[in-house]
C-alpha cells in the first residue's frame, strides 16, 4: 500500500543584514575593502527546522540585495517544498530574469540557496561536505590576509614567514603598482625569504591591459608564481585566451563571474587554468557545484574566492579542489572559527553548513531597517 506522506513546506522566512568591518586594512589594485555587508536568510519549514544562509558585498549594494529578497524572492518561498532546491533556484532565477545575470541577483539567490542547503543537510543529519559529495576531508590553506597592496616588502615577508611556520602552504601577494619594479621588489623579497617550497600566488584584481599583463608575466615566471589571478577585466575572455597561450604561469579567474555559462566560455577556450568560483557571486551552492564539476570535466582546478567558512565544505565535496583561501570573515558573528590544523582547513562534521552562528551578536549587529519577516499564514 502506498502512503501519501505530506512533505514539509516553507512557513517562515526571516531576513536581516549585518555589516562586518575587516580586522585588517585590505587594499588591492582597484579598491579598498572597507566593510562586508552580510545579508542573511533564515528559512523555517512546517516541521520547525530552520536553515540559515548568507552572502556578502564589499561595502556597497547590501540594501538593494535586501530589497530584492524582501519584495521579490522571499515571498515566492512560502508554501514551497524546501527539498526542491534545484526547482526553487530556477524559479527564482526566472522571476528575476530582467535583472540576471548580475551581482545583486546572484548574491540574493545565494543567501536563499545556502539556507536551503543548510536546511536539507540538517534534516538529513549530514554535514554539507558529505551531502554535496564527500571527496576529501581537508584542504591546504594559503593566506591572503597578509598580502595586501599597501603593505611593504618587509611586512609581506613577516606575514609569509609566520604563515609558513604555522604550516600554511602558500600566500597571495597583491600586485598592480603602476611600476612593475615595485611589484617585483615585493615578490623578490617574499620568494627569497620563504624559499622554493612555499607557493606564492599573485592577484591583479583586473587592473591590467593585455599588453601590460603580458609584460608582467615574464616577471611572474622569474619567481615561480603559482598563478596570475584576474590579470584583465573578467568580461574579456579573448584577451585571457591570448594571455594564457603566451605564458607558463597559470591564469586564474572567477570571483567576478556570475553565471555558469561565463565559466563554460573560459574553459571551452582554454582561457584559464584555475577556476575561482565564489559561492555567493555565482548564486549559491547549487550553481557552485555545477561549475566545479564542469571544471573537473576540463581537468581544471577549483580554488574558490573568499568565504572560507563555507568554501571549506564545498572544496571537500569535490575532487578537483586544490587550495582554500584564508581570509577570516565571520569571527564577529560566530562562536567558533573554521577548524585548522598544520596548515589545512577541515570541514565541520556537524549537520548543515557547519557554521556556529552567534545569534546574540547577529541580533545586536543587524543593520537598522534591514529586518523583515514573512509568514505563510500572513
Amino acid at each position: 500500500m502506498c502512503l501519501d506522506i505530506p512533505m514539509a513546506q516553507i512557513e517562515h522566512v526571516k531576513l536581516l543584514m549585518v555589516d562586518l568591518a575587516p580586522k585588517v586594512k585590505r587594499t588591492d589594485a582597484i579598491q579598498s575593502f572597507e566593510s562586508q555587508e552580510t545579508p542573511m536568510v533564515f528559512i523555517t519549514d512546517s516541521d520547525g527546522a530552520t536553515g540559515i544562509g548568507y552572502s556578502y558585498t564589499i561595502g556597497t549594494g547590501g540594501p538593494a540585495i535586501m530589497s530584492l529578497l524582501e519584495k521579490t524572492l522571499a515571498p515566492r518561498l512560502l508554501g514551497r517544498d524546501p527539498t526542491e532546491i534545484e526547482k526553487i533556484w530556477r524559479d527564482l532565477l526566472f522571476a528575476t530574469h530582467a535583472t540576471s545575470v548580475g551581482a545583486i541577483t546572484s548574491l540574493a539567490l545565494a543567501a536563499i540557496d545556502t539556507a536551503l542547503w543548510d536546511l536539507k543537510c540538517k534534516k538529513a543529519s549530514l554535514p554539507l561536505y558529505k551531502m554535496a559529495g564527500g571527496a576529501k576531508d581537508r584542504m591546504p590553506l594559503y593566506s591572503t590576509e597578509g598580502g595586501w597592496l599597501h603593505l611593504s616588502p618587509e611586512e609581506l615577508v613577516a606575514d609569509a614567514l609566520a604563515r609558513k611556520a604555522e604550516g600554511f602552504k602558500g600566500a597571495k601577494i597583491k600586485i598592480g603598482h603602476e611600476l612593475a619594479a615595485h611589484d617585483e621588489a615585493r615578490l623578490k623579497a617574499v620568494r627569497e625569504a620563504v624559499g622554493d617550497e612555499f607557493e606564492i600566488m599573485t592577484d591583479a584584481n583586473q587592473a591590467f591591459s593585455l599588453s601590460e599583463a603580458r609584460r608582467r608575466t615574464s616577471l611572474l615566471e622569474k619567481y615561480n608564481i603559482a598563478w596570475f589571478e584576474e590579470p584583465l577585466h573578467a568580461d574579456d575572455v579573448g584577451s585571457h585566451e591570448v594571455l594564457a597561450r603566451s605564458t607558463n604561469v597559470p591564469i586564474a579567474v572567477g570571483e567576478s563571474m556570475y553565471s555558469a555559462s561565463q565559466f563554460n566560455e573560459y574553459l571551452r577556450r582554454d582561457a584559464a587554468s584555475i577556476v575561482q568560483v565564489d559561492v555567493a557571486r555565482i548564486g549559491g551552492i547549487t550553481p557552485w557545484l555545477k561549475v566545479a564539476h564542469m571544471a573537473e570535466a576540463f581537468n581544471v582546478w577549483v580554488c574558490p574566492h573568499f568565504l572560507m567558512e563555507l568554501h571549506v565544505s564545498l572544496c571537500c565535496a569535490v575532487p578537483n579542489s586544490r587550495w582554500l583561501e584564508y581570509i577570516p570573515q565571520l569571527d564577529r558573528i560566530t562562536t567558533s572559527g573554521m577548524a585548522m590544523k598544520d596548515g589545512f582547513g577541515m570541514p565541520a562534521q556537524t549537520p548543515g553548513l557547519g557554521i556556529d552562528w552567534d545569534f546574540g551578536a547577529i541580533d545586536k549587529m543587524a543593520v537598522e531597517g534591514s529586518r523583515s519577516e514573512l509568514d505563510k499564514a500572513g
